[in-house]
């Protein structure tokens, strides 16, 4: 599966999105550590889910509510956060 996955590119849209992240306190700084350039990547690409282990600044459901409203003030909507053993709960149930 990881074979599979594209890479998406770090440019000045996400490291914009990543400054504002870190400005609003939704992620630590600076804004080009891993955690708010993750996020912001993640956003400005339209990504659906980040899935990550990291739960104390990504995977923090309570933080979501603050990125959330961060991302909707500059017209993003946020990837779901989670993390890989959660992920089934998102997924679709299979047909009997």
């Amino acid at each position: 599966m990881v074979r599979e996955a594209e890479l998406v590119a770090i440019d000045e849209e996400v490291r914009g999105l990543a400054k504002i992240l870190v400005k609003e306190k939704v992620m630590p700084g600076p804004a080009a550590s891993g955690d708010a350039i993750h996020v912001a990547a993640a956003t400005v690409h339209r990504l659906a889910f980040l899935v990550t282990w990291n739960q104390r600044h990504i995977a923090n459901r309570n933080k979501i509510v603050h990125l959330r409203e961060v991302c909707r003030r500059v017209g993003c909507v946020p990837p779901e956060l989670t993390t890989p053993d959660a992920l089934w709960i998102f997924s679709e149930p299979e047909e009997l």
